[in-house]
């Protein structure tokens, strides 16, 4: 059964007796934005979870891995999911009772472990991110190439906007 609620970006929009005001349509845009990544990323965990009964923090986790066959400490995992210390632990101790990681204790530092993925974490990633490629270009099948191209160019001036502005300004 599909939500038919509006989303805010639509209740924006359609506000009744309401004058266009100043960031109007700025407001709108980041609500927008929200909206499509929710869809997304709600359309990827229930797909995550039905074929490979795997959460998006599992998958992102052991994408992080993959980019580094040497491993990462607990901390740098963290900075690189934006989440908390205890959250990776979780995360990894799951996934070693899974088989698809291990911790490796650093040679002259035991205090420090790198967690790497395992043969068995590798192949199963390689399946998972196969998939959800293929799952990720049917979300955006609906817009040309052109399009596509267009959206990317747009998102990456945004990116560098938001990056360029100074936060201190307005608070």
């Amino acid at each position: 059964m599909t939500d038919k609620t509006p989303d805010a970006e639509t209740r924006l929009a359609a506000a009744p007796g309401q004058p266009p005001a100043d960031h109007r349509e700025e407001l709108r845009l980041w609500l927008r934005l929200l909206t499509c990544t929710n869809l997304i990323e709600g359309e990827v965990r229930t797909r995550l979870r039905a074929k490979f009964d795997v959460t998006l923090p599992r998958f992102d986790l052991m994408a992080q891995l993959e980019k580094a066959p040497e491993g990462l400490t607990l901390g740098d995992l963290s900075r690189r999911m934006m989440v908390s210390n205890g959250n990776i632990t979780g995360l990894v101790e799951r996934l070693a009772e899974s088989g698809h990681v291990l911790r490796v204790a650093h040679p002259t530092d035991r205090r420090i472990a790198y967690v790497k993925l395992t043969e068995a974490g590798h192949a199963a990633f390689a399946e998972m991110a196969g998939v959800h490629a293929g799952w990720i270009a049917g979300l955006f099948s609906a817009l040309p190439p052109a399009d596509l191209r267009t959206l990317l160019r747009l998102l990456g001036a945004l990116k560098q906007s938001v990056r360029g502005a100074n936060a201190g300004d307005e608070i």
